[in-house]
């Protein structure tokens, strides 16, 4: 792939476990993007706020967001539904998001030099963070499908729990991403609607890859 005068930018909001991240994964590997899930940074902070009950303030999650790095958001330990629910409470707090929006602009418009552009999904990011991605994709699925997808997950991770919690817990997640005051869930006129409960990982990233490289020349 030539490098390219504008950097390539690619905005993806869903709701959880419907496939986003792993389309995100797919498009940085393909078109040499640095790749952030938006989400893990929530889930990163709400752990924060698990383990520092006492002592979590503004200023500790500004001194944790400066040093953080990619490897402080694959820990398994931000998997767990616990955290997921913390993360879905303080992203519901605006002076929160303010910080962590300084960060994710950050990456998106200031990548690395090594990479061609940037990938970034989560809610809120082609309503508010990319708002002028050049690819902006809206990736859902059926609740159910998306239990399912979740529950295996947590199975690979031997994790106790069952389908019903796990269901339970996305239909409240859902419930909160979308009637949060501040970046709700919510697609846009000019994203384009991915539906994956009956796609194939493969067959939902030819879609995407299709779209993206008629507009890059490709």
């Amino acid at each position: 792939m030539k490098k390219r005068k504008n950097i390539i930018t690619v905005a993806i909001d869903s709701p959880a476990a419907a496939g986003a991240g792993t389309q995100a994964k797919l498009i940085s590997k393909k078109y040499n993007l640095f790749y952030l899930d938006t989400g893990k940074i929530y889930r990163y902070i709400g752990k924060l706020k698990l383990d520092n009950e006492k002592k979590f303030t503004y200023d500790l999650i500004k001194k944790k967001i400066g040093k953080i790095n990619l490897n402080h958001l694959k820990k398994k330990s931000l998997l767990s539904n616990e955290v997921a629910l913390s993360a879905s409470k303080i992203a519901q707090d605006k002076n929160i998001r303010d910080i962590v929006h300084k960060f994710q602009q950050k990456c998106a418009y200031k990548p690395p030099k090594k990479y061609f552009g940037s990938v970034l999904d989560g809610r809120d990011i082609i309503t508010v963070q990319v708002k002028n991605a050049m690819f902006k994709f809206y990736i859902t699925a059926s609740l159910e499908v998306r239990a399912k997808r979740r529950y295996k997950e947590y199975q690979k991770l031997k994790k106790k729990i069952t389908y019903k919690e796990v269901l339970k817990s996305l239909r409240n997640r859902d419930k909160s991403d979308k009637n949060r005051k501040y970046g709700p869930l919510k697609k846009t006129k000019d994203s384009i609607l991915i539906n994956t409960t009956k796609l194939s990982k493969k067959a939902c990233f030819k879609k995407i890859e299709a779209i993206m490289d008629k507009k890059l020349n490709f």
